[in-house]
């Protein structure tokens, strides 16, 4: 357990160099591109670090996270500086898009015995992947019975702890539409998931910029909202590929409101709605490649 030191003065700001060496750290571990102009958002989340680990200075922080005995503090020095803004149906036009248009043929796909997954990448807390789930249970009384299976992933594992609790703060109940709200349980804790959703979803820590990714299979339908943007432009291109390359013939790709997908060769998918993007569906599935 961290032991706290209360007592400490607060650290002093960082300078430039000292900004530029946790900069590095950050893009190495996380592949997120810190600001110019961050020095208080750095002080602030990093300072409680400090008193937390009892460190005075910015440079005895630095040369832990630059050591080999910093492997945790790293990671919980991008869970201090990720930004987690979520809530649920974020961006409704996606759910709307969902409802109306990509879920139909999947489900159907799925009555007829096949399997349908779905991938919420920079999952936060769950509340994405958890309308996801709202949605697909709303049409598909069935669903129990289908083999249809939502991936959650986030590189930060408080978050991951978080959407396997599955619990949320009471006035996150006003953002679920109430035909909805029969999916969630008010508790004197908070908004509990009711456990048929929760058994749909899988949490799992993931770096998106791991060098391989552990799912072997492809995904029907991909969520990365307001993720990308904290990457360089090099990052995000070879993310999109990435993604591309994981998704069904036929594959839906969500992405942030701020974010655009660039169309140029040899990228195949088109533009399906706001921020929404589709793969062609494969014409001959004869040489093509094996997905799961």
């Amino acid at each position: 357990m961290t032991q706290h030191h209360p007592h400490l003065a607060v650290p002093p700001a960082p300078s430039e160099s000292e900004l530029t060496a946790i900069a590095r750290v950050l893009y190495e571990q996380a592949g997120i591109v810190l600001a110019p102009g961050k020095t208080s958002m750095v002080q602030s989340r990093l300072g409680k670090r400090l008193r937390a680990l009892g460190l005075k200075d910015y440079g005895s922080y630095i040369r832990l996270i630059t050591s080999d005995e910093g492997h945790e503090e790293r990671r919980a020095m991008v869970s201090a500086l990720t930004t987690n803004v979520t809530q649920f149906f974020r961006e409704n036009h996606h759910f709307e898009t969902l409802r109306s248009t990509t879920l139909p043929p999947l489900i159907e796909q799925a009555r007829a015995g096949k399997k349908v997954r779905i991938w919420s990448a920079g999952c936060s807390t769950g509340q994405e992947v958890f309308s996801i789930a709202m949605v697909l249970a709303d049409m598909a009384q069935d669903l129990a019975r289908l083999d249809i299976r939502l991936l959650a992933t986030d590189i930060d594992p408080q978050m991951i702890a978080r959407g396997r609790a599955a619990v949320y703060e009471e006035n996150t109940l006003a953002t679920i539409p109430k035909p909805l709200q029969r999916f969630v349980s008010v508790e004197s804790d908070g908004v509990h998931i009711v456990p048929m959703l929760r058994n749909l979803v899988s949490f799992r820590e993931l770096n998106l910029h791991d060098t391989t990714w552990p799912m072997r299979g492809r995904f029907d339908v991909v969520f990365c909202r307001n993720v990308v943007i904290y990457f360089s432009p090099e990052d995000q291109l070879r993310l999109w590929r990435r993604f591309e390359s994981v998704l069904t013939p036929g594959g839906w790709l969500f992405v942030g409101h701020s974010e655009r997908i660039p169309l140029d060769p040899p990228c195949q998918l088109s533009t399906a709605g706001i921020t929404t993007y589709k793969l062609p569906k494969a014409e001959s599935p004869i040489g093509g490649p094996k997905w799961h």
